[in-house]
């Protein structure tokens, strides 16, 4: 006992000293911040940036432009690409675009895409060139469709064609969002009341499915708090 006391004495204990904090301060201001990363200027009018790097010359372009879309990496994460519909038959390819072809939410889309590292190229479907199109997207490594309920049909095309063959992409390893089953059985508004009890949903969330039920119902809640309404499927005016 005795040598192990004296041993416990030889041996100096480790200190931590303090840092002032004064020189704390003084480091943490010297250290730099990350600088934002440029990823260069949003397309102007005119210009078109969905071109590369899959290569779908073989589509026919439907948008004028791709105005405000920020340019490709040039060593992308993953390859993706953003599936329009542009209804010939109306005003701008429908109610849902602007003016140069694209929907009104395509260019932030793609630019979250792009500021994560992956490209993102604006595509249309074009129901006569269906079999083109889907060799063109297995090169693809993800596809974001953003066609509305009805308007493939609008354009002359087949809806069931359309998802079966997204259904096939899918089976191949490539993803699809929304798959066409989500939108099947999740694409409509009443699917939020699905989850109305869940940590994600919203328990006064309610669907009416004829006029009397609105009527009482609809009246009941307006007298508790402001009301959203919306339509059941569509989101262009057109459900």
């Amino acid at each position: 006992k005795g040598k192990a006391k004296a041993k416990a004495k030889a041996e100096p204990k480790a200190t931590a000293k303090a840092e002032p904090k004064g020189k704390a301060k003084a480091k943490a201001k010297a250290e730099p911040r990350a600088a934002p990363k440029d990823f260069g200027k949003p397309a102007l009018e005119g210009q078109y940036r969905s071109g590369k790097p899959v290569d779908v010359e073989a589509l026919t372009r439907m948008s004028k432009d791709d105005l405000g879309l920020l340019p490709q990496p040039s060593k992308p994460r993953f390859q993706t690409a953003l599936v329009g519909l542009y209804v010939r038959s109306q005003p701008f390819g429908g109610s849902d675009k602007s003016s140069n072809g694209h929907r009104y939410d395509t260019i932030p889309f793609a630019n979250g895409m792009i500021s994560a590292g992956m490209s993102c190229q604006l595509i249309h479907y074009v129901h006569q060139e269906h079999d083109k199109f889907f060799e063109v997207v297995k090169n693809f490594d993800a596809l974001l469709v953003r066609c509305n309920p009805g308007q493939i049909k609008a354009d002359g095309g087949d809806q069931g064609k359309f998802d079966d063959s997204m259904r096939a992409i899918r089976k191949a390893g490539i993803q699809v969002w929304p798959s066409p089953d989500v939108m099947e059985f999740m694409g409509a508004k009443d699917a939020l009341c699905k989850i109305a009890t869940m940590s994600i949903g919203l328990e006064d969330t309610l669907a009416y499915y004829d006029e009397a039920s609105f009527s009482a119902g609809f009246k009941k809640t307006m007298a508790f708090q402001p009301r959203v309404i919306k339509q059941n499927r569509g989101s262009s005016g057109e459900g």
